[in-house]
């Protein structure tokens, strides 16, 4: 394997931080790892670089200037495929929220551990690589219930044919639910699958999330599709939307 094939198999990461000596560290450590790292140091540049080049993951911080990492998010826009986990101040509560509200598919707050980090990449990365391969080699590439369908090959949805853009996570989470339609999922076991983590005390992760795919239902369904089980987590409802 000659050098530019080994960097072709790399994953290819966006960090945009104004933080430059957190930067630095975090490009040495991950580079490391064997991730080819490219850092931005405001939200700006941080988006446009995001537009122009391809890359497996973003990492995004949320104080930033000239444009925030909420704003780069918003900019970015439903239709952006590339998943963004967002590096959020310790204990901000409402910045985790509004950054899943905007289509984050996971957050960290800071300061955090490398390894921790490390871990949270590597568990996007790896749910996008089993979903990729689950895909390619699935016989029935489509997942029906009476006007909602999932194309597992191009990840599309629609409801009454109408599309409907959701994040990776997004579309982990419906997946989940229409495969084990009437039955409860708990929200531990969506955490555990979807997310590669338990669910600690107070995260809201999937309850956004969920909350996220109902909002974009919403416009073409006349009856909610995920009913909440106090206590116990979530149904799929398997009644027409009409």
């Amino acid at each position: 394997m000659d050098m530019a094939e080994f960097h072709l198999n790399k994953k290819q990461l966006l960090l945009i931080d104004d933080d430059h000596e957190l930067a630095e560290l975090l490009v040495d450590y991950l580079s490391q790892q064997g991730f080819m790292v490219q850092c931005c140091f405001d939200g700006q540049s941080g988006l446009e670089l995001a537009y122009k080049s391809e890359f497996d993951l973003i990492l995004l911080d949320v104080m930033m200037p000239k444009l925030n990492g909420f704003e780069v998010l918003k900019a970015l826009g439903s239709e952006y495929k590339t998943p963004v986990l967002m590096l959020t101040a310790k204990g901000d509560h409402n910045d985790k929220v509004r950054g899943l509200e905007l289509g984050a598919d996971d957050y960290l707050a800071k300061p955090f551990h490398h390894q921790e980090l490390l871990a949270r990449i590597q568990a996007i990365l790896r749910r996008i690589d089993i979903m990729t391969q689950q895909n390619s080699h699935s016989e029935n590439s489509t997942l029906t219930i009476n006007d909602i369908e999932l194309n597992h090959a191009t990840r599309a949805v629609t409801c009454h044919t109408n599309p409907i853009t959701l994040t990776g996570t997004e579309y982990q989470i419906l997946t989940m639910l229409m495969e084990h339609h009437g039955q409860i999922i708990a929200k531990d076991a969506l955490s555990k699958q979807v997310l590669s983590r338990k669910l600690a005390p107070f995260d809201r992760s999937i309850d956004v999330h969920v909350g996220n795919i109902r909002r974009k239902f919403s416009p073409y369904c006349t009856i909610d599709k995920i009913k909440t089980v106090r206590g116990a987590g979530y149904l799929f409802l398997t009644g027409e939307c009409s």
